[in-house]
């Protein structure tokens, strides 16, 4: 019985591997185009929002920060609850091992991205003006870990991100990586742009 237990187990663990594998080679299709327009859309309320009562960062930079950080959060929330709602309504484990793997890559530059966030904003709010391209940078690097997981085009929209915040990286000791649309153009441009290709790749044909 005990040879018996490990070949069952060591079963398990063969399909569980071959699971996996399978994943890596699927298209995941927990990211619709919906939640990520939102997603683009709410950058562009908070660039105005900004831009209307936060004229200066600098003397306002917890204002600055719970800003950007709620939209992010209302973002991912966004694509969170449709991520969910798709899964309730999945009758395989198929659906469920994708999304794991898609979380566990994208989780990693969230996590970078919250970490530089809390270090910089408590240890030297002086280069506040940093956030805006490291952010975008952080982004960029979450798409390019997914990016196997992901309709190909998605790669031109990774590389857009990376761009521009090097872009704003280089214009910090200027201060315009603060202005409101330096955060605002770049997310609205990009996710309105991920949120089409994914339509056309994933969703126009069902």
């Amino acid at each position: 019985s005990t040879r018996r237990a490990m070949e069952l187990r060591e079963a398990l663990l063969q399909i569980a591997e071959i699971r996996r594998h399978m994943a890596k080679s699927d298209v995941f299709r927990g990211y619709r185009s919906a939640p990520v327009a939102v997603s683009g859309l709410l950058a562009l309320a908070a660039a105005a929002l900004q831009f209307r009562y936060i004229p200066d960062p600098t003397e306002a930079p917890n204002e600055y920060l719970a800003l950007w950080i709620g939209t992010a959060a209302l973002s991912m929330a966004a694509v969170a609850i449709e991520m969910a709602l798709r899964l309730q309504h999945g009758e395989s484990r198929g659906p469920w091992e994708l999304t794991r793997l898609a979380v566990e890559l994208f989780l990693p530059a969230v996590i970078a991205g919250a970490s530089v966030t809390v270090v910089l904003a408590r240890q030297s709010p002086n280069n506040l003006a940093l956030l805006p391209g490291l952010w975008q940078i952080m982004f960029s690097l979450g798409i390019f870990a997914s990016a196997r997981l992901l309709p190909r085009p998605l790669f031109g929209v990774a590389a857009f991100y990376m761009i521009t915040g090097s872009v704003l990286l280089a214009l910090a000791r200027t201060g315009l990586s603060l202005d409101p649309w330096a955060m605002g153009v770049p997310f609205v441009v990009g996710q309105l742009a991920s949120a089409g290709i994914l339509y056309w790749t994933l969703e126009r044909r069902g």
